[in-house]
């Protein structure tokens, strides 16, 4: 049986990324060695890094002023970093709460200085984006994150401070057209739209660097990395070299134009269904609905179990929404077809049909 891998992460890949990567496993481009074996400093693994930095650049058009980092530890070591390498020393920075992720950016800023929530949506369980607020125009940047995959909202447009703009895009980087030049930093965790866990991406602008007056410590500040390459201390080389397949085959698809396009057809079909099965209800406001990572309930919330046993029968794997929210969450990342978000609206249709 097909399995629909909604997982929230680490996510779907495509069939022909893992096929290579597998392949790689036992030997690496006729190289004699696995790529779990081989030196970082061999020329056929630098030739990895140079591609997958060069597909990042190409997919997204980073400007030649931004540094593309490939880094470990996740987005959750960039919470602590990006403050140290951005925060002055007594300075202040701005955030916006809108879900568990934020949370966590903001209690590792408030380590080093003083942090302003600008604007909070956690008074309604991060149902919806905030809109309105004030940006304290002394602070030395603004941070939020992108795509909420807990609570299933998504910042549709971005935020346009007169500081610098800091995001977290782990979970939609990739996925939609985006202008890097309107922000000093992103950064993502590769376990959803780039790779599997085990590497970050940082993409940085490097005038925005060395201005804080702090003492880093060599393996967090961003100019260490960018002076060797991201390659300080060993890399995670295979989390890399999937991420370049995976890249490439973005790239194949026809790129971040032809992706938003899938991407967006893929959520009007199960946004359709959550609005007019008369079973099912989404859990967000409608404007700040993702196209990444739905969320949705059953108005009778005992049903919740009978559907989900329903939908593994089917092969539907990975719906089951976070304790914080409950009911469910179709996590609908690049390399998830059309076709599987077909067979869950099918799911769904044909689970009502018998009530």
């Amino acid at each position: 049986m097909k399995i629909h891998n909604f997982s929230a992460g680490p996510s779907i890949l495509p069939k022909e990324v893992m096929t290579k990567a597998a392949e790689a496993v036992i030997e690496f481009e006729g190289t004699g060695l696995s790529i779990l074996e081989m030196s970082h400093r061999s020329a056929p693994f630098e030739r990895v890094m140079e591609q997958a930095e060069a597909l990042v650049r190409e997919l997204l058009a980073v400007p030649s002023d931004y540094a593309v980092l490939f880094l470990h530890g996740g987005a959750s070591l960039q919470f602590t970093m990006l403050v140290q390498n951005l925060l002055p020393v007594n300075g202040k920075a701005a955030y916006l709460n809108t879900g568990v992720w934020s949370k966590k950016a903001i209690k590792e800023a408030r380590l080093y200085g003083e942090v302003e929530v600008v604007a909070s949506s956690e008074d309604r369980n991060f149902n919806y984006i905030p809109k309105a607020y004030k940006i304290p125009e002394d602070a030395s940047y603004l941070h939020f994150t992108s795509n909420n995959t807990i609570y299933g909202t998504q910042f549709h447009l971005f935020p346009d401070p007169k500081v610098p703009l800091v995001v977290d895009m782990s979970s939609d980087i990739f996925s939609k057209k985006i202008e890097v030049s309107q922000f000093d930093l992103i950064y993502a965790g590769a376990q959803k739209n780039m790779g599997p866990a085990g590497v970050s991406l940082v993409i940085v602008k490097k005038s925005s660097l060395g201005r804080t007056s702090r003492t880093i410590p060599t393996m967090l500040q961003y100019q260490t990395h960018i002076d060797n390459g991201s390659m300080f201390n060993t890399p995670p080389c295979f989390p890399i070299y999937v991420s370049m397949l995976n890249l490439q085959w973005l790239k194949d698809f026809g790129g971040i134009e032809a992706i938003e396009k899938r991407n967006r057809e893929k959520a009007a079909l199960l946004y359709a269904e959550i609005d007019s099965n008369v079973h099912f209800e989404g859990t967000t406001e409608k404007e700040d609905r993702s196209v990444m990572t739905p969320t949705f309930v059953m108005k009778d919330p005992s049903l919740e179990a009978a559907f989900l046993k329903f939908a593994s029968d089917r092969g539907i794997s990975g719906i089951k929404g976070h304790r914080s929210v409950g009911g469910f969450r179709a996590s609908m990342y690049n390399a998830m077809p059309l076709e599987s978000v077909q067979v869950l609206v099918q799911a769904m249709r044909d689970f009502s049909a018998t009530l």
